[in-house]
């Protein structure tokens, strides 16, 4: 291999996308050229997103590096039987609706569109993706996902041209959270658990966030498995100097909250702090579209009066808001796998300095995470008496004028994504040859 490599990013989120995946291929964007490899994207020309944030437009590289195709998106389609708009999108399952319209929407989802909805945009992917490395200027292709569609541009390229291929699944795939959910017939579970042994065993090496998700998939298929975690941007918090409010306590989740996710443990827990006039200055602030679900909860154990909304917010303020915050909440949803589940967002969580309440798995990758940095407590999803101590002995060093830390910054340079990059390049280095050991 003489120059410099160029490595060709298949990923469908990418800006004027926004949310967790689209982050994970802008670390890889953004750091991998100080590594020595040189990134181009291979993407949808018109995606149809559950998010946008345009201003990450500027994050991207020069326009004759960025490839866009059209595609064909069934989510356009359900857009237009429901009247939803983009911001109503669910991001993996069809969500449960009364309407027939839905229903079907949600069984031809299962059976129909196999692996994801996006398998639309295959062909087009595949076709510009094969021109594009028949011009000899390629080294190696890292498909990014979910959705794990994209996956199969990855292996159908590697079929036809022999380039080394990186899988990068960010999540499980026939284990996903919402996998149950859908109304899938037998003969379409077995092809995706089919298409899913074939990415696995054919991929040049995959990676994927965390530890228990790299042993879930090395069961699946013999392959080369790497942890390259999501990571946050060191860049993006310098020079962000916010402090938590003096004014008032503030239990802030920033992102989307789904049905999946609704952490009845803190709004019990919550109730029962008030009632006991043991939290009479606290907000919960949620920033990012909430589902209906989760706002009847928060009705129904009468804490509207101190749950503030926020609509979807730039990554920048989002950033400053976690900051703002004196405690940070985390969940992760109830499922067979969330012991591997690391969210983007926990990193983020981390480097903003603040302390974390997590929901979800007491012996996961995530509480691992926050016991190694000492960044905050994780509580199981019934741990009522847990979670009302934990947020009740925060409260009270605040009303004492000591509010307690999160991680400290400078022991997280491992988990940058700069740091992230480096890994991914280093996975790119052995698939084409290269002898730089991995870290």
């Amino acid at each position: 291999m003489s120059g410099s490599p160029r490595v060709l990013i298949v990923a469908y989120y990418v800006p004027p996308a926004g949310g967790p995946a689209v982050q994970r291929v802008l670390q890889f964007v953004e750091f991998l050229g100080q590594e020595g490899w040189t990134p181009e994207i291979l993407t949808v020309r018109q995606g149809v997103y559950p998010n946008r944030d345009p201003a990450l437009l500027d994050r991207l590289p020069p326009a004759d590096r960025i490839h866009r195709t059209p595609a064909l998106d069934p989510y356009a389609i359900y857009q237009t039987l429901t009247g939803k708009g983009e911001e109503d999108l669910p991001t993996g399952s069809m969500e449960e609706g009364t309407s027939w319209t839905e229903a079907l929407a949600k069984w031809v989802r299962a059976n129909v569109f196999i692996p994801d909805a996006r398998v639309g945009w295959w062909p087009f992917a595949v076709y510009r993706g094969l021109r594009l490395l028949r011009s000899g200027r390629y080294d190696a292709v890292i498909t990014s996902g979910a959705p794990h569609s994209v996956h199969l541009t990855g292996h159908t390229l590697r079929r036809w041209t022999g380039v080394p291929w990186v899988a990068d699944l960010h999540d499980p795939w026939t284990d996903i959270s919402y996998y149950d959910d859908l109304p899938h017939t037998v003969w379409a579970r077995r092809l995706d658990a089919a298409l899913e042994r074939a990415v696995l065993s054919s991929a040049s090496a995959v990676t994927t966030v965390s530890p228990s998700w790299a042993d879930l998939f090395a069961e699946k298929a013999d392959n080369t498995y790497h942890v390259v975690e999501n990571g946050f941007s060191d860049d993006e918090f310098e020079g962000v100097e916010e402090d938590p409010s003096n004014d008032t306590f503030v239990l802030a989740h920033v992102g989307k909250l789904y049905k999946s996710r609704n952490p009845t443990v803190v709004w019990r827990a919550l109730a029962r702090l008030r009632d006991e006039d043991r939290i009479p200055n606290l907000t919960v602030r949620l920033i990012g579209t909430v589902d209906p679900v989760v706002e009847q909860s928060i009705q129904r154990h009468d804490l509207g009066a101190i749950v503030e909304r926020v609509a979807f917010v730039p990554h920048e303020d989002a950033i400053r808001a976690m900051a703002r915050s004196t405690l940070l909440l985390l969940v992760i949803e109830s499922f067979a796998q969330a012991e591997g589940m690391i969210t983007s967002k926990l990193y983020e969580y981390l480097a903003s300095g603040r302390p974390v309440l997590g929901v979800g798995p007491p012996d996961g990758d995530a509480s691992a995470l926050l016991r190694t940095h000492d960044a905050g407590t994780m509580v199981g999803w019934d741990a009522v008496d847990r979670a009302a101590n934990v947020i009740a002995t925060h409260y009270e060093a605040w009303a004492q004028g000591a509010s307690r830390s999160g991680a400290d910054r400078t022991a997280l340079t491992k988990h940058t994504r700069r740091h992230q990059a480096c890994r991914m390049a280093r996975v790119l280095d052995a698939c084409v040859g290269a002898t730089v050991p991995l870290d």
